[in-house]
């Protein structure tokens, strides 16, 4: 492999992985009720289409979704299938997203469970890879009751998780 060859592979990988922990990180900002984190996903004229749910920027996304979830018991975002690709300073994506979201129903443990996809347009600007514009296609969802197996989650849905001060020592 030449220098060329091999630098244009680093940089290649490099973008990947950049694109890559944004996806994570967000469904970390919502786990975690995180404005400032789930902000910095988009870029600051970065739009949002949940659907019916929501539409218009991803900030404001942020805002209102942090909300609907404080007033959840818990929730988990994971993604998987992670599509990506590039073209210079832009990029597309796909994520396959499962949310599960807890709530109390007239006295009844419940959970809904979402499956979709994230659906991206991403841009580099100033070195930063963050989203253009988000769909999100809804594929399918359930809500059952449900009986826990151990107490509630002892996970924080705030700065104080223990999360921070591994991922962000200098705090």
């Amino acid at each position: 492999m030449t220098n060329t060859t091999t630098d244009q592979l680093t940089h290649t990988l490099a973008d990947h992985q950049a694109i890559s922990d944004q996806i994570y990180s967000y469904c970390r900002a919502m786990d975690r009720i995180d404005h400032q984190l789930g902000y910095s996903i988009w870029h600051e004229d970065g739009t949002a289409l949940y659907g019916p749910m929501y539409s218009g920027t991803g900030r404001g996304f942020i805002d209102w979704v942090c909300e609907q979830h404080s007033g959840m018991l818990g929730h988990s975002h994971q993604v998987s299938n992670i599509l990506i690709r590039l073209d210079g300073d832009k990029a597309g994506s796909e994520a396959y997203v499962t949310a599960a979201l807890r709530i109390r129903q007239e006295g009844k443990l419940m959970q809904m469970t979402a499956r979709g996809r994230y659906v991206d347009r991403w841009s580099r600007r100033d070195g930063r890879w963050a989203i253009d514009h988000r769909i999100y296609v809804h594929d399918f969802d359930e809500m059952r009751e449900i009986t826990t197996t151990l107490t509630e989650g002892w996970g924080r849905r705030d700065r104080q998780d223990s999360s921070y001060e591994v991922l962000n020592p200098q705090n």
